[in-house]
């Protein structure tokens, strides 16, 4: 039956107080946020791990490679079970496998055992994703710019809450002993929300934002993938996300290289090592960003924003790259770059439901989220570039490929897009038009 949403919708929902879909966006951006530490807070670590087994930064860093692409990678399948059993029982299993992995991290004294429990996390940290930014655009066609940037913020946002305690807990425990305790706190309280995620019912009967170029007609993950206009996204997607995975792996060893690291930074009367200080603005941009940047593009357009925003991590990497040495710039360009770079994680599943429909949305939004799986295969040949060239040379790169992505998407991407919106809306006009033909024909 339909009742009332709280947003003056229609809604078609499970009764009660979780049948509301801003309750389950609310659910999906808490279990976003307890899984973000994998990704962002696993810089704390890499030094540690370095200093005791004398592994070298870049075999380090294949462990996070590794995690990225199991991540990514398995979320089309994980969109598949979700579409066909629901969310609980994948968020579920997610859940285990982000506690056993950190578990797995605590234990780990050879590399073998690293890259393992890089599979379990990306294995749980896809479950969780793919599962949350699927919902949002399940639960909310009519915002899912909104929708999608405040469930990503949680991934975005979430490690800003225990950048400092983890720490803490690293210089005065060890490493070890934070990896074990907060996997299990992260799986336990993910596991104990999922018990509390419904299946999407979108709303019926609502409106479109007016800059909004969308589909009228579903596209199933294999037809989405034949056509160009998925690739041109996926090729701007890569482009971007590599340089901020880049970033979020290799800023903790960049501020020891740069013996920025452990520098006492004071800002609003709360003094904390540079480093700690650095990544906790950098995970408060990084969500920021989000729904803000969803919203924008709600408005004003995808590709607009795209436009903007990816040019702006170019040039935030080229301040980064120009006067990273400094403290005070350093402060300022990491967080810019994460600022700018966030985007694509609500924008990218936005264009991806706006181009192809809502039906498949969580499995084409998984097929398109690849792309930062594929993204992650440069953050270890940066390294081995950084080591031979410098991190200018790095960055350098990275602000180019970030610019071209910015160009490409409004310039090239807008335009395709749209034509092949509307020759998928003429598609299905003629075949109601046939289907009506038939009942006529049927005499009903």
């Amino acid at each position: 039956m339909a009742q009332s949403g709280s947003d003056g919708l229609q809604a078609q929902r499970e009764p009660g107080f979780f049948g509301n879909r801003w309750t389950q966006l609310v659910l999906a951006i808490l279990c976003m946020g307890l899984v973000a530490n994998l990704q962002y807070a696993w810089t704390l670590f890499v030094t540690p791990m370095h200093l005791k087994h004398q592994w070298s930064v870049a075999d380090i860093q294949v462990a996070f490679s590794i995690f990225v692409l199991t991540e990514t990678w398995l979320v089309p399948l994980e969109g598949w079970l979700v579409d066909r059993f629901g969310p609980q029982p994948v968020v579920s299993f997610g859940a285990v496998c982000v506690g056993l992995a950190w578990v797995l991290d605590s234990y780990a004294n050879s590399l073998s055992t690293l890259y393992f429990a890089a599979v379990v996390a990306g294995l749980g940290v896809g479950c969780v994703y793919g599962t949350s930014v699927g919902m949002a655009l399940k639960w909310f066609p009519d915002r899912r710019g909104l929708a999608a940037g405040l469930a990503a913020a949680g991934f975005g946002a979430g490690a800003a809450v225990t950048v400092v305690p983890i720490a803490h807990m690293i210089h005065a425990n060890g490493y070890e002993h934070a990896f074990f305790f907060f996997g299990i706190l992260q799986g336990a309280a993910i596991l104990v929300l999922s018990l509390m995620m419904l299946r999407p019912r979108p709303p019926v009967g609502f409106a479109l934002p007016k800059a909004a170029v969308a589909a009228k007609r579903d596209s199933t993950p294999g037809q989405m993938v034949r056509t160009p206009v998925f690739w041109l996204m996926y090729l701007c997607f890569v482009a971007v996300a590599a340089g901020g995975l880049i970033t979020t792996a290799q800023i903790g060893p960049i501020a020891h290289q740069f013996n920025l690291a452990k520098m006492p930074m004071t800002l609003f009367g709360l003094t904390l090592p540079l480093l700690t200080m650095t990544l906790t603005i950098d995970n408060l941009a990084n969500g920021f960003t989000r729904p803000l940047t969803g919203f924008i593009s709600d408005r004003l357009g995808r590709e607009n924003t795209m436009l903007v925003i990816f040019c702006g991590e170019g040039v935030a990497m080229l301040g980064l790259r120009a006067f990273g040495h400094n403290p005070v710039a350093f402060m300022i360009f990491a967080p810019l770059i994460f600022l700018c770079w966030g985007e694509i994680f609500s924008i990218f599943p936005a264009l991806c439901g706006d181009t192809f429909g809502s039906k498949y949305a969580t499995t084409n939004a998984g097929v398109l989220y690849t792309a930062k799986g594929t993204g992650s295969l440069l953050v270890p040949l940066a390294s081995v570039l950084a080591a031979t060239a410098g991190w200018g040379s790095v960055f350098g790169v990275a602000a180019v490929a970030s610019i071209a992505a910015g160009l490409l998407a409004r310039f090239v991407l807008a335009p395709m897009r749209r034509q092949w919106v509307l020759e998928q809306a003429a598609i299905s006009a003629k075949s109601a038009g046939f289907e009506d033909l038939q009942v006529q024909a049927s005499g009903k």
